[in-house]
């Protein structure tokens, strides 16, 4: 039993490999025709020009990331701002809420039921007016 298989790719490696050792002229390789080639090559921009353009260019690059970033910037303050506003109303919810409850807290009859509860009367007699003669209250 032999081999055939073996063989038969020995043999096709023979043969491809014997033409390529022949020196074979590469063809060179053209530059595509778009608009781009046809600008930098036979257009009004040369490669001199266009290297002298670079400065320019990337002053224009600088400034558009500026402008990228200053529009970060603003967006960033202004929900800062929704979000503070959100935050003053509900404040100010909170605060008209419990200014109307210490208002309610603090009538007559609610700190009348708060005092009973604490075992305090409510005095039925008025007042009494304490007369002091002006010779006694300099001592």
């Amino acid at each position: 039993m032999t081999n055939r298989f073996r063989n038969e790719i020995i043999e096709e490696e023979e043969v491809e490999i014997a033409p390529a050792e022949a020196p074979v002229e590469e063809p060179k390789a053209e530059l595509p025709r778009n608009f781009f080639t046809i600008l930098f090559t036979e257009g009004v921009v040369s490669k001199e020009a266009a290297t002298e353009m670079l400065p320019f260019i990337l002053f224009f690059a600088f400034l558009g990331m500026v402008y990228i970033g200053n529009r970060h910037f603003a967006e960033n303050n202004i929900r800062d701002i929704d979000k503070m506003r959100r935050e003053v109303v509900e404040l100010s919810a909170d605060y008209k809420v419990l200014k109307a409850e210490l208002m309610l807290k603090s009538t007559k009859t609610e700190v009348a039921k708060e005092a009973d509860t604490l075992g305090l009367i409510e005095p039925v007699e008025p007042p009494k007016k304490i007369m002091v003669p002006a010779d006694e209250y300099q001592n």
